[in-house]
């Protein structure tokens, strides 16, 4: 086994923050009983749980759960996809009564500890399961987010809000909750372009051929820099960076450029998880893992587990724009009503987004 962290019990509501994206776990050496006979275990994915994305958002949900209902909690962060299935493991034998798993990579080997452990609960951040493939298990519920729609929004922003006419993007992984940033920032840019007879042009990504940028990595902030560096020379004056902690490098880039480039973050509030780089953030595509994993726990506690695949859209509020901060100011109203406009008519179904990345409710 790689390197294994030691797991980590926060005594209930005593080791919350006021933190919106909650702290990270300072200790793992414990794991202590809940008053109230219950546990909410979770394993990272190898971001870890400070990545400022999306295993920092899922782990808020899991403390918002501890302080709401006062059960105990432990967690396990993988450095390496090697050490998934071990300590997925490691939760069952600490007899936790779910246990969250964070993801796309790891939908396989989460249904195979569901299948082989029926009496604890399982839920899985970013993975829905086939029903051909993978037949629904009592105990296991996947929670997904069609990104592309909030995307398609920033997409829109970026392309009225470009000075040189393109802006770039792009990913971590080419798999499908990476691709769904990018596909729907596309077609936000393609809709701007065709309302407003424009000819800003993206940078990075094909939606067609589902090729474009990629780091093969969602930790190496230099290689993001790298890429995003890259994008700049060629013109981008926006960048979307989709690629986990790695695209922090993204946002140094955006920094150094001396005012001339802006960011749009992903999975969270940028200006909240990464509050340095604000100043170059016009806003955020969230995703609201946090709200989902906490109504998982709180469902299993109240042995009313749903096994139904949870959809955050903007319709459910699951999905959608964050604020935009440093730059309210300055982007026009007559832009910010048109956003808003949109967003209700892709909710609605009014605008039909394309992207195939797009997940299904089940």
């Amino acid at each position: 086994m790689s390197r294994l962290l030691r797991i980590l019990t926060v005594a209930g509501a005593l080791a919350l923050t006021a933190s919106a994206c909650g702290a990270p776990p300072a200790d793992q050496g414990k794991s202590e009983s809940g008053a109230k006979g219950f546990k909410a275990c979770m394993v990272s994915d190898s971001g870890g749980f400070d990545d400022k994305s999306f295993n920092q958002t899922s782990y808020k949900g899991l403390t918002d759960a501890v302080a709401a209902l006062g059960i105990a909690k432990a967690q396990l962060e993988s450095k390496s996809d090697n050490d998934y299935p071990t300590n997925i493991n490691t939760m069952v034998r600490q007899k936790c009564d779910i246990i969250v798993t964070i993801g796309f990579k790891y939908g396989d080997v989460t249904y195979a500890a569901a299948k082989a452990n029926p009496e604890t609960k399982f839920a899985i951040v970013d993975y829905s399961y086939d029903p051909v493939k993978n037949p629904p298990l009592p105990n296991l519920q996947g929670l997904v987010f069609n990104s592309a729609q909030p995307s398609f929004l920033a997409g829109y922003l970026a392309a009225a809000t470009t000075k040189s006419g393109k802006v770039g993007t792009f990913g971590g992984i080419n798999i499908p909750t990476v691709a769904i940033f990018m596909d729907g920032f596309a077609e936000g840019i393609q809709y701007y372009n065709q309302h407003k007879n424009k000819q800003v042009q993206l940078l990075g990504w094909d939606e067609a051929t589902q090729q474009g940028v990629i780091t093969n990595d969602f930790q190496d902030k230099n290689t993001a820099k790298t890429k995003a560096n890259d994008l700049i020379s060629q013109g981008a004056d926006i960048l979307l960076p989709v690629a986990g902690p790695a695209g922090l490098g993204a946002l140094e880039a955006a920094r150094s450029a001396g005012g001339k480039v802006t960011a749009i973050w992903v999975d969270t509030d940028g200006c909240v998880s990464a509050a340095e780089y604000c100043a170059s953030l016009l806003t955020s595509v969230q995703k609201s893992m946090d709200v989902a994993v906490q109504k998982a726990v709180s469902d299993a506690y109240a042995k009313q587990f749903s096994t139904a695949t949870y959809v955050g859209t903007l319709a459910n509020k699951g999905v959608g724009l964050a604020p935009y901060h440093e730059f309210d100011a300055t982007i026009p109203a007559e832009l910010k009503n048109e956003i808003t406009a949109l967003a209700a008519d892709i909710a609605s179904g009014k605008v039909a987004l394309v992207s195939k990345a797009q997940p299904t409710a089940g």
